[in-house]
């Protein structure tokens, strides 16, 4: 049945009510958990998106398997707010007990690969921007963003459209936070590090020894301390390998780490101050993802903190760290239930994410 349209104080309005709306996303979070959406394979929930869009009459645009729509009245004098979440998914992980693309539904939790990271917040902020998508006179425009490759960094996501979504200027950024206020986000580093010496034999005098100047830098590495609002900082050893074969010692030894620093830091500043410190060749691996964080005292932190949302900081990296404007990340979900086995959200999460953002946008949007 069609929502009627009505006049609320001159304002044209779809009557969604809270339930229609929290029906409507458990249905689409539904579908999408039904679809493989693995980074760079997302094209069947791009579809199941983009016919959402079309049967609820938005328009919208499609790049690769990124979607994006603007409400119906925007008005390019205005200011514009960014709603963004991300419907590509890992792999599932070996353990599961149940089918991880069937959406059970058991208990007051829908359980399915992608549906608490992130689809529930996907859903939440989709028919949030349904819910204002007819308004008008509103004091900001609203743009929506579903975007892919999210969970490798891809070039293929919020990179290749971001030019597109016009002028923006500060963004939500849906992710499993409890519904918490996420302000700031490490900046990521992925480095392969190379000690390098002569080879030779180990009974003999050498110069130096590949694998001890290796040991010396992971030492830095561990040892280096700064503080900061998402301090202590994070480095990670994921991988070590020498060319050693018998009773030669190596020439060279090779390591991996992966760096997440906060605020203080930007990627370059990064790179310059560990080149200082340590003797192996450095080869950046992964860079781009700055760190990144939105003023406390923003009017958007302040719509949450007046409705009991408190203020975290996040060592993940995600869209928000891609995207040069003030970002907050919210939704629906725990981030410790990411990437674990008979993944799941609790219903009534869904709930509270479609009416806290709908409450902290109406303080800003009316």
């Amino acid at each position: 049945m069609e929502n009627v349209l009505k006049q609320e104080k001159g304002i044209p309005i779809i009557n969604y009510t809270m339930d229609e709306l929290y029906r409507e996303s458990l249905n689409l979070l539904k579908e999408l958990i039904a679809v493989e959406s693995f980074s760079k394979q997302e094209d069947k929930s791009a579809e199941i998106l983009s016919d959402f869009f079309s049967r609820k009459r938005i328009s919208h645009q499609r790049k690769s398997n990124n979607l994006w729509a603007f409400n119906r009245n925007f008005n390019p004098k205005l200011p514009t707010i960014l709603l963004n979440a991300h419907h590509d998914t890992i792999r599932p992980a070996f353990g599961w007990s149940i089918n991880p693309f069937f959406p059970l539904i058991e208990n007051g939790k829908i359980y399915g690969l992608g549906s608490n990271n992130a689809g529930a917040a996907l859903v939440s902020l989709i028919t949030t921007f349904l819910y204002f998508n007819e308004y008008e006179n509103l004091k900001y425009n609203l743009v929506f963003a579903a975007t892919s490759e999210v969970e490798i960094s891809g070039n293929n996501g919020m990179k290749q459209i971001f030019s597109k979504l016009g002028e923006i200027d500060f963004a939500i950024i849906g992710e499993p936070t409890k519904m918490q206020l996420i302000i700031a986000e490490k900046a990521l580093l992925v480095l392969e590090c190379v000690a390098h010496t002569k080879p030779g034999f180990s009974i003999q005098e050498n110069e130096g020894n590949a694998i001890e100047i290796a040991m010396n830098d992971i030492a830095w590495f561990r040892n280096f301390k700064h503080s900061n609002l998402l301090s202590p900082l994070k480095i990670v050893l994921t991988n070590i390998e020498t060319t050693n074969t018998g009773d030669n010692v190596s020439k060279s030894c090779k390591f991996t780490v992966e760096v997440r620093t906060g605020e203080t830091f930007d990627i370059d500043e990064l790179l310059e101050l560990i080149g200082k410190n340590i003797f192996s060749e450095i080869k950046v691996l992964s860079s781009g993802l700055n760190s990144d964080i939105i003023d406390k005292s923003h009017p958007l932190i302040s719509a949450g903190t007046a409705l009991g949302r408190n203020i975290l900081s996040s060592r993940g990296t995600r869209d928000k760290a891609l995207i040069d404007v003030p970002s907050l990340i919210l939704g629906p979900g725990d981030p410790a239930r990411s990437y674990t086995c008979d993944e799941f959200v609790y219903l009534y999460e869904i709930n509270e994410g479609i009416s806290m953002y709908i409450a902290m946008l109406s303080k800003l949007l009316q």
